[in-house]
């Protein structure tokens, strides 16, 4: 950079005319967001923790974000640690049960190793641990299914699974694919209930965790009504940057926390490693555009998800089309269209495929590998493995038009219509 230039601001990459309806997988950054990214990679560069002028301009952003956070929680700021991203987040608060129990284990105790309750839906990040947990023998796991009826790992279901060994109950608060809110706070509720017999018993206290990523800007989110120990927080789910956090109900005092990282001393010691200044920004600056619109953001989704629904059901007709996140009684978020076309050939990942502006996807993003076998969440949901290997999720964000799903849905009556054509040839 030559003297005197002025650093460019920041520049969001264009679609060159393509629909983006792909917004549970990743959101782009808002413009406020990168711009408070740009901004604290060029004036707060400082180390946090150092005391001169320059550590202290990044430790103050740094404290503003925890407060954003908080607030858009309805927690407190001392409640928030900041993570490399949900996966951390998630793995952090197994590791922390999982060490919680046996720190909690008197003389003599022969409850075994800790189990953990979570259901058939969550993310990799909350599966994987605990099945490598189970392969090493340091911990067990149930894996409640959800019901067919309702779509939602059933508070019932739930709690039959628990046992004296139980040391965390995880449940996400929406599923990523079928868009279902499962019902966290009446589990939190019950849990609680619980705990007051096990103590009584000299059982383990039961840990509670939603992963919340997919309900952030989208509803409304806030802890007290939730009544959960710990949930996860992940930026560019929000159109934040690709960091996260975790808030912790009293962390270290009133529930539990143990870091899986040591070294200098940050986060409380919880999460140490120098803070990566400009992205905690840029995630407070997320949390702050939550906290004065989510109400719109919220009923401009609804109202354009809606819209694509009927446009779908008015193209293809009622009969071709079958929503797979439609399920009675249960709610579901703003923005999540997961649906299939009816007829032979016409596999999810096929159709895309023939789309020439929809960029969209067949399910989870970290799923993609798994070419045309169905889906295991809409499997699980009671739906034939031939509706769903031809599903699609349409996830419509802030800024999507209705224009732009009248686009859409015209470049899938397309591609439907060469897959038939190149079959019937």
């Amino acid at each position: 950079m030559g003297a005197g230039t002025e650093p460019a601001e920041p520049q969001c990459d264009s679609l060159e005319g393509r629909i983006y309806l792909d917004y549970n997988a990743t959101t782009p950054l808002a413009p406020e967001v990168a711009q408070a990214v740009w901004d604290a990679m060029c004036q707060a560069w400082g180390n946090p923790s150092s005391s001169h002028p320059a550590g202290s301009k990044a430790k103050e952003l740094i404290g503003s974000a925890r407060q954003s956070l908080a607030k858009m929680l309805g927690g407190r700021p001392e409640d928030i640690i900041f993570t490399s991203g949900g996966t951390e987040a998630n793995n952090m608060v197994i590791h922390t049960a999982c060490r919680h129990f046996h720190n909690s284990r008197k003389t003599g105790d022969s409850r075994g190793i800790p189990h953990i309750v979570t259901s058939s839906v969550e993310h990799d990040s909350i599966r994987l641990p605990l099945e490598q947990l189970g392969k090493e023998g340091l911990a067990e796991a149930t894996f409640v299914p959800v019901s067919p009826r309702s779509g939602q790992a059933e508070v019932d279901d739930v709690l039959a699974a628990i046992q004296p060994n139980t040391c965390l109950v995880s449940l996400m608060l929406a599923n990523n694919e079928t868009g279902v809110i499962m019902p966290v706070a009446e589990l939190s509720q019950r849990v609680c209930a619980l705990n007051r017999r096990r103590a009584a018993q000299g059982l383990p206290r039961i840990l509670v965790h939603t992963d919340a990523a997919q309900m952030i800007g989208k509803g409304c989110v806030d802890v007290q009504e939730l009544g959960v120990d710990y949930l996860t927080i992940v930026g560019h789910k929000f159109h934040g940057p690709r960091i996260g956090a975790l808030y912790i109900r009293s962390p270290g005092t009133a529930t539990p926390l143990h870091p899986m990282l040591f070294g200098g001393g940050q986060e409380r010691s919880f999460r140490p490693g120098t803070e990566n200044t400009p992205m905690i920004a840029g995630l407070g600056q997320a949390a702050e555009l939550v906290n004065k619109n989510w109400e719109a953001y919220e009923a401009h989704m609804r109202d354009v998800r809606d819209y694509l629904e009927a446009t779908l059901e008015a193209s293809f007709g009622k009969q071709r089309i079958r929503f797979n996140s439609h399920f009675k009684g249960s709610k579901r978020l703003c923005n999540t269209c997961n649906f299939s076309i009816l007829g032979p050939g016409l596999q999810g990942r096929r159709v895309l495929a023939h789309c020439k502006v929809l960029l969209a996807s067949v399910g989870a993003a970290c799923h993609s590998e798994k070419g045309d076998r169905p889906s295991p969440v809409l499997l699980s949901c009671g739906i034939s493995p031939e509706v769903a290997q031809n599903a699609l999720r349409l996830s419509v964000g802030r800024g999507t038009t209705r224009a732009e799903v009248d686009r859409a849905v015209q470049d899938l009556l397309q591609a439907v219509e060469q897959l038939e054509q190149d079959q019937a040839s």
